[in-house]
């Protein structure tokens, strides 16, 4: 174990006995091998996401059985059933690809949070406790641009601002994965100001033209956060592999976050040809 491999050669410094343990040299550490532990570890983080996940899931169960007392005018001649109300979403292009846009946005952003500190460690030999000042600083910085955004709002169409939002959080991640000096740590700390306002363009853009489909089509939106709690064990998975496209597995398992932000500028584009469409037909 560790603290025998330390007696025995002389290692006083923690990290080079952490360096060891992940070559190989010392063989368990509290009787569990570099691998075993990764898992453990793997399991921590993605078990309150799970819990969230699943909480989430019966809240939906329940909203979708439960008979709930129409709130509409009473000469509405709104189809309220519950099936065909599921159906005229689902042939909703905007609206789907508003779902699929928000599910990869909360992975993203739980992906980005929840690894910055391994990026840190990792890469830079950062230890743990600073490495966390990181990914507080992230989060200051996602509440503070959350105000500068919605100011943006006021000149920028939210499909353009959503647009332009991701590929600025794709650079950032890019200049994250090829950067190896603390300039990539700080541009992964970035792509948080602009995640800022992507959950709720991206709910508002959804939901756009939908009518009283709305009320069935927010939770659809809100349910997309489960998306996050799989992707978590995606990322994971990529971490423990040796290196992953031509880098190192913590850089390259950010590939996966690059590759939401790409999707979510997609959908960026589609909703502003939506939005012209409607124009058009109006």
């Amino acid at each position: 174990n560790v603290q025998k491999y330390v007696e025995t050669n002389g290692v006083n410094a923690p990290a080079t006995a952490l360096q060891d343990f992940k070559d190989g040299k010392i063989d368990s550490f509290r009787g569990m091998t570099h691998k075993e532990l990764q898992q453990n570890d793997l399991k921590l983080v993605a078990m309150p996401y799970t819990v969230i996940g699943c909480v989430v899931l019966v809240v939906l169960v329940v909203f979708f059985v439960a008979k709930l007392p129409h709130t509409g005018a009473p000469d509405s001649d709104h189809d309220v059933h519950f099936g065909r109300t599921v159906k005229r979403l689902l042939t909703n292009p905007n609206y789907v690809g508003g779902v699929l846009a928000q599910t990869f946005y909360v992975g993203a952003q739980i992906m980005t949070w929840t690894f910055i500190i391994q990026y840190a460690e990792n890469e830079l030999g950062i230890d743990k406790a600073t490495a966390q000042n990181f990914n507080i600083m992230a989060m200051v910085i996602f509440l503070c641009s959350r105000f500068v955004c919605t100011f943006f709002l006021k000149y920028i169409a939210p499909s353009k601002l959503l647009m332009i939002l991701s590929a600025g959080a794709i650079a950032f991640m890019l200049g994250a994965i090829y950067i190896e000096t603390l300039t990539g740590l700080y541009s992964m700390v970035l792509v948080s100001a602009c995640m800022s306002l992507m959950f709720p363009t991206i709910y508002g853009l959804a939901l756009d033209g939908v009518g009283e489909d709305a009320k069935l089509g927010s939770a659809g939106l809100i349910f997309a956060i489960v998306g996050g709690v799989f992707m978590t064990r995606f990322q994971g998975q990529i971490l423990d592999m040796e290196s992953f496209m031509g880098t190192t597995a913590t850089r390259g398992s950010f590939f996966l976050v690059v590759l939401c932000f790409i999707i979510i500028a997609i959908y960026g584009y589609a909703a502003s040809r939506f939005s012209k469409k409607r124009e058009l037909a109006a």
